[in-house]
């Protein structure tokens, strides 16, 4: 006899084929920019214009959506199911909890393009960005963050305010979740695709993992140790160049 799926099966499959296409677009544009060497974003590199700053807020978001929807899919379906009982518009409501997600990392954009406009190149600071990123990985702060980036949704209205409300709720803590990965992410390799590719495993482990708080913490034992050893790096080769420079 065969199987006959059901409308919300047949809904979750193109929930999930829709998002594997996002995905699957996202990531192969964010390679073409960083393959091609376009210059996103370090030092002083942008001009504070209109033009540019959409510009490099289309590139933002195509790079977050391919870095975030790995760990995003999942939120995305745990909502799905809190209201899909509700005979709500589920696909419409979804895509607003999209929206509102994104939307904290449109902030994130503006900010990172207006900072790129008047501070100076960060990657001579690495070592102490890196050291700084592990060592908020043991705080209360992102302890907090991590859990409200984590949990689970309970009784949700099924209509539009609700659900915009609801992806942006998730957006900002996982923003504050994932701060020092993305500051790593900044002033180590923009456009490095070795560097996004670590700093995504990363954020995706620790937010989907059953032990996502062990999981952060050693992640920021190896940060710590990474940056220590960036500074070593730097301390020594700061005094040699100055002597090789007299």
């Amino acid at each position: 006899m065969a199987c006959v799926a059901t409308k919300g099966e047949e809904g979750e499959r193109t929930f999930l084929a829709v998002s594997a296409v996002g995905f699957v677009a996202s990531a192969a544009a964010t390679i073409g920019m960083a393959t091609t060497g376009m210059p996103i974003c370090g030092g002083g590199t942008m001009m504070l214009r209109p033009s540019t700053a959409a510009s490099f807020l289309g590139m933002w978001l195509m790079m977050m959506t391919a870095m975030m929807l790995p760990s995003l899919v999942p939120m995305l379906r745990r909502y799905r199911q809190a209201v899909g009982g509700t005979g709500a518009p589920i696909d419409r409501l979804t895509g607003l909890v999209a929206a509102g997600y994104f939307c904290a990392w449109t902030g994130v954009g503006l900010a990172v393009f207006a900072l790129d406009a008047v501070l100076p190149p960060a990657r001579p600071y690495a070592g102490a960005v890196v050291l700084i990123a592990g060592l908020l990985q043991f705080t209360a702060w992102k302890r907090r963050a991590l859990a409200g980036c984590r949990e689970r949704p309970g009784r949700l209205a099924g209509d539009a305010d609700a659900a915009w409300r609801h992806g942006l709720h998730l957006g900002v803590h996982c923003v504050g979740s994932s701060a020092g990965l993305t500051a790593i992410l900044l002033v180590v390799g923009m456009m490095d695709l070795a560097v996004m590719a670590a700093v995504t495993a990363a954020i995706t482990a620790e937010r989907l993992a059953p032990a996502g708080l062990r999981i952060a913490r050693s992640i920021g034992v190896v940060l710590v140790g990474s940056g220590l050893l960036l500074l070593a790096r730097g301390a020594v080769l700061i005094p040699l160049a100055a002597g090789l420079w007299i």
